[in-house]
């Protein structure tokens, strides 16, 4: 029997990305390879995102695109707009199964002759970091999110596993380790919720364990939302060796009322409050966020306090959304739609501040010193590399194609709004060998 070949294509979050890689390592251990860039490949997996119309529209296309370059594949089509609306994919050329649930996966699986399912990844394909899933599902409803209706409910995985997996990443020269999931702030409720006697477990008990595993690596976190952060959050983040002084409260608003018709869960002084907390107890915490800009109803003075908080939280990074209304959710049937080109124009101001709030932490870091990942060499200065520190900030130094995979130290010598120029210090004894 001659070998099959499988093409894997991913659109969406880092729980998407960590999803597509466990099909994949499934596939690969049961006999399947990956086709070269001009093979046709026998089967196709695509997994999708619904977050905006955009989206949808860009999953329909590479279905399409798919069944033109690989004639007689079959595709399977999974991720969130295959549960939103499988009767829009389930025509296009080309598709054999629709993975409504991802419970299915298992079925679909047994249906191609494949049983032995890995328990996790080993490996995360073109990434110097690896991404963990560690919990699926959010409960919340905010007005303008699809996500709870195409991964409804909460389903953490043990921390067992989860242990597991990331030891064996480590052992595979992966240096950084991102926890991530749909709403990793609620790791661990799922398991006690409404269980009498059994003592919790929650994000903050899984820093601890994973903290334990030894060796030259890091973790961080890939959200959570303020209201999540508690005293004991704090006091174990502060506490763990491994992980990152970097997080990701989701702000989305700064204007009270607009976090009302949000239906978010905070005040702008709970959130603030958060933030200082933080900056308080941590080393020198990078704080980075997401914001929409024109929600509906959205006026020019609620604008201005998005801009007035954002300077008030001092972010280092803010991802900018303008409004998309989402089809299914109450944002896209609310009064007052913002025009495009506002929605546009606040987008503009909004991204000039981010400019300006980075190079301000930027500026912070010169003189200190930094653990930086390396991921690539210099697209323009010969004789230097590029990478992150463990503040996330995008960092240049002295160093070769050797160094990608690894860690090196260095120091902050200047900054600007784009990154920080560093001088080199050291580097790791191991380098990595992906």
């Amino acid at each position: 029997m001659s070998e099959r070949t499988c093409r894997l294509v991913t659109l969406g979050c880092k729980v998407n990305q960590y999803e597509t890689q466990l099909v994949k390592e499934t596939l690969l251990s049961n006999g399947f390879r990956e086709a070269a860039a001009n093979e046709a490949a026998d089967l196709c997996v695509v997994n999708t995102c619904t977050v905006t119309g955009e989206a949808d529209s860009k999953g329909r296309q590479l279905i399409r695109q798919l069944a033109r370059r690989n004639p007689g594949t079959r595709t399977i089509v999974m991720g969130c707009y295959a549960t939103r609306d499988p009767e829009a994919l389930r025509n296009l050329p080309g598709v054999f199964e629709i993975v409504r649930d991802r419970r299915e996966l298992p079925d679909v699986f047994d249906r191609l002759g494949i049983v032995d399912i890995p328990d996790g990844i080993s490996h995360f394909d073109g990434r110097r970091r690896a991404f963990v899933k560690v919990q699926d599902g959010c409960i919340l409803r905010c007005t303008y999110c699809i996500i709870p209706k195409v991964r409804p409910g909460l389903q953490s995985r043990t921390p067992e596993s989860i242990e597991a997996e990331v030891r064996r990443l480590i052992d595979n020269g992966y240096r950084e380790i991102v926890l991530s999931g749909i709403h990793v702030g609620h790791y661990g409720v799922d398991t006690t919720r409404g269980k009498s006697g059994l003592p919790p477990f929650r994000l903050w008990h899984l820093f601890e364990r994973l903290d334990r595993i030894p060796g030259n690596w890091r973790m961080r976190l890939s959200s959570i939302e303020a209201v999540e952060v508690n005293d004991e959050f704090i006091r174990t983040a502060a506490n763990c060796e491994h992980l990152c002084p970097q997080f990701h409260p989701s702000l989305q608003s700064g204007s009270e009322t607009v976090l009302r018709r949000m239906r978010r869960r905070y005040s702008m002084a709970k959130f603030l409050e958060k933030i200082a907390q933080m900056r308080e107890q941590l080393d020198h915490p990078a704080f980075t966020t997401d914001v929409i800009v024109g929600f509906p109803g959205e006026t020019d003075a609620e604008f201005e306090e998005t801009l007035e908080a954002c300077r008030q939280a001092r972010f280092m990074k803010i991802h900018v959304f303008p409004f998309s209304a989402r089809k299914g959710t109450p944002a896209a049937d609310f009064a007052e739609q913002v025009q495009p080109e506002v929605r546009k124009e606040r987008h503009r101001i909004l991204s000039e501040l981010e400019r300006e709030l980075a190079g301000d932490f930027y500026q912070t870091l010169v003189g200190r010193d930094l653990q930086v990942l390396v991921e690539g060499v210099s697209r323009d200065r010969p004789g230097r590399v590029r990478g992150s520190d463990r503040r996330y900030v995008p960092v240049e130094l002295p160093g070769s194609s050797h160094d990608i995979g690894g860690f090196v130290s260095g120091r902050g010598v200047a900054a600007d709004c784009q990154q920080v120029a560093a001088e080199r210090t050291e580097c790791e004894s191991l380098v990595s060998s992906l």
